[in-house]
């Protein structure tokens, strides 16, 4: 079986596809949309070398940045990237849009399955709530209702670790026990860097999780605590 996964070279994908791998032969699709951390297409390009996917795809929709404007901090230069979480991280329905192309390879792939790293600990994130993607998915099915019909469709379905009752800790420990110290290497970082800053909220979730996992945290942080 064939699993179509949005990969952006962070824990929570990276770890997703640990978890899928033994099922499903892994297709990567990672994008890039003018985000600060430019950094994490260096790190899904890695990791989807050493995870042996079948097929990687970097996209390019670097145009939603203009669209986005001056409302998000993770894609508007002059907008400070926030220590804990603050709507003003939240990429307006920035999976809609990568679950939305991601599915349109999958139907093209007869792939049955879409999956992407939301995780339970993501509930502030409204595009991450099962709910979500379950809408979602009847929603792509039913645009392509009549192909499924015909058999020339495979029906999706749009799976997360947080339908799969996963934490972040939780995915950690499967990826760990699969890579062992390359985990590590996983990128978090929501700033323009090539070392992770350690200060914004995706890096103090990231440390967080591993305290949860009870884990030592290897990763080089740009600020240590």
């Amino acid at each position: 079986m064939k699993a179509i996964v949005v990969f952006s070279g962070g824990i929570d994908s990276v770890c997703t596809v640990a978890y899928l791998q033994k099922k499903y032969d892994i297709y990567g699709i990672t994008f890039s949309y003018g985000q600060k951390a430019n950094q994490e297409l260096n790190m899904a390009r890695y990791f989807s070398k050493i995870l042996k996917f079948q097929e990687h795809r970097i996209v390019n929709i670097e145009f939603m940045k203009t669209l986005y404007e001056k409302t998000n901090a993770l894609t508007y230069s002059k907008m400070s990237i926030p220590s804990k979480f603050d709507y003003s991280i939240v990429v307006p329905i920035r999976n809609a849009v990568f679950l939305s192309i991601a599915s349109a390879w999958a139907f093209s792939k007869s792939a049955n399955l879409v999956a992407y790293g939301a995780h339970k600990d993501d509930r502030r994130y409204p595009d991450c709530r099962p709910r979500f993607a379950k809408l979602l998915a009847e929603s792509l099915n039913e645009g392509e209702v009549d192909g499924i019909r015909k058999g020339l469709r495979k029906k999706i379905k749009i799976w997360s670790p947080f339908i799969g009752n996963l934490s972040k800790s939780n995915l950690l420990k499967i990826g760990y026990d699969l890579l062992g110290d390359e985990i590590f290497k996983t990128w978090s970082c929501y700033s323009q860097s090539k070392i992770q800053c350690g200060e914004c909220e995706s890096c103090n979730n990231r440390k967080i999780a591993f305290e949860q996992a009870g884990m030592a945290d290897k990763t080089r942080y740009r600020f240590e605590a």
